[in-house]
C-alpha cells in the first residue's frame, strides 16, 4: 500500500495528512502528538476515527497544520484521518460517517460589520 494524502477542515484550520502502514505513530508538524497538544481531551478528539475502527497500531500518521486554534486543528486532523481511513478500506465509511466525522462542519466566525462594535453587537446608546 502506498501513501494515502488526505485534507481536512475545521473553521480557519487546514490539516494534510500522509498516512501509510506502520506501527500507530502519529506526528503533527515534526513533533508527537502528546507534545503538539498538551491537553489529553485534544488528543482523545485527534485518535477518535482509529478508535472507532480499532485501527490505532495498524498506521503512521504524518500531519501538517496550520491556522486556527487548538480545537479546530484537531477537528481538522480527526476529518482528515477519517477521510484516510475511508479511502484505505472501503467498510470503515458507515461506522465513521454515523459518528459524523465525514462532515465538513460549516460554522465560521461571522465577519465584522461597519457601524458595528462586532459582528452583530452595536456601539452603547446614551440617550443623554
Amino acid at each position: 500500500m502506498e501513501v494515502i494524502n488526505t485534507i481536512g477542515r475545521r473553521k480557519t484550520s487546514v490539516a494534510r495528512l500522509y498516512m501509510q502502514p506502520g506501527k500507530g505513530e502519529i506526528s503533527i508538524n515534526g513533533r508527537n502528538l502528546g507534545e503538539y497538544f498538551g491537553s489529553d481531551v485534544m488528543e482523545i478528539v485527534v485518535k477518535q476515527p482509529l478508535v472507532k475502527v480499532n485501527q490505532e497500531s495498524n498506521f503512521d500518521l504524518r500531519i501538517n497544520v496550520d491556522g486556527g486554534g487548538p480545537k479546530g486543528q484537531a477537528e481538522a486532523i480527526r476529518m482528515a484521518i477519517s477521510r484516510a481511513l475511508c479511502e484505505a478500506d472501503a467498510e470503515f465509511r458507515p461506522a465513521l460517517k454515523s459518528e459524523g466525522f465525514l462532515t465538513r462542519d460549516p460554522r465560521m466566525v461571522e465577519r465584522k460589520k461597519y457601524g458595528k462594535r462586532k459582528a452583530r453587537r452595536s456601539f452603547q446608546f446614551s440617550k443623554r
